[in-house]
């Protein structure tokens, strides 16, 4: 089962958007949440999930925080190796927890970050997001695109060695958009920054590299 939680992200219910574009056989897959942690505090979908997805920064959005029961199942589901996709923002998803902000790959860093590292940045406006030169086996599979407006992340604070899959240009400058990583339980942490403002919801690129993404990390091959 993929466990999928997400917040309002500011009332554009952009990881719910993402959710209602997956092809059926994906969505019977995957139990999404938005704005309801009370699942992942009490712990139990730990146990079967194949892959934790995220779209959420813990803390906004007039949510708490999630707490105790939370971490100590999301460290467990790291621990034996579990894979992680973060869209957007979720690399601070669990900002407050020390050991997460270890071990995201290319973190979002908050205002007033804990380890005082300098805030990351978003400049807005049309972008273009395109595929590295890489040798790797998603290079093949996912799709430039562009985007009429969104927020593009930069300086972010990279945590893990990590490969660079996709980089979004704006204003004449290019960052990484999309990334592999390592937790150091050995378990691949995949960032996926595109597709925030709600204008970027039917571009048909972005759900097909979540898609593609999404059946790397669980293994699972594309539906005829």
């Amino acid at each position: 089962m993929i466990f999928f939680f997400a917040d309002n992200h500011y009332n554009t219910h952009a990881g719910r958007n993402i959710f209602q574009n997956f092809p059926e056989e994906l969505k019977n897959r995957t139990a999404f949440f938005e704005d309801d942690f009370s699942v992942l505090e009490e712990g139990s979908w730990e146990k079967e999930c194949e892959l934790l997805i995220l779209h959420l920064i813990g803390g906004t959005c007039s949510l708490p925080h999630p707490g105790t029961g939370a971490e100590k199942a999301v460290r467990r589901y790291c621990e034996r190796g579990g894979a992680l996709l973060l869209l957007h923002g979720s690399s601070a998803a669990f900002w407050q927890w020390e050991w997460w902000r270890k071990i995201t790959g290319l973190r979002w860093v908050r205002p007033n970050d804990p380890d005082q590292v300098e805030r990351s940045t978003h400049p807005q406006g049309p972008c273009t997001v395109n595929v590295c030169k890489c040798r790797h086996e998603l290079a093949a599979k996912l799709l430039p695109f562009e985007l009429p407006e969104d927020e593009v992340y930069t300086s972010l604070e990279q945590t893990q060695p990590a490969m660079f899959l996709m980089v979004g240009s704006i204003n004449g400058e290019s960052y990484p958009q999309c990334s592999e990583s390592y937790t150091p339980w050995g378990g691949r942490v995949i960032n996926f920054i595109p597709g925030h403002k709600e204008v970027c919801v039917n571009v048909p690129e972005l759900s097909a590299n979540v898609e593609v993404l999404v059946r790397y990390l669980t293994n699972s091959p594309q539906q005829p």
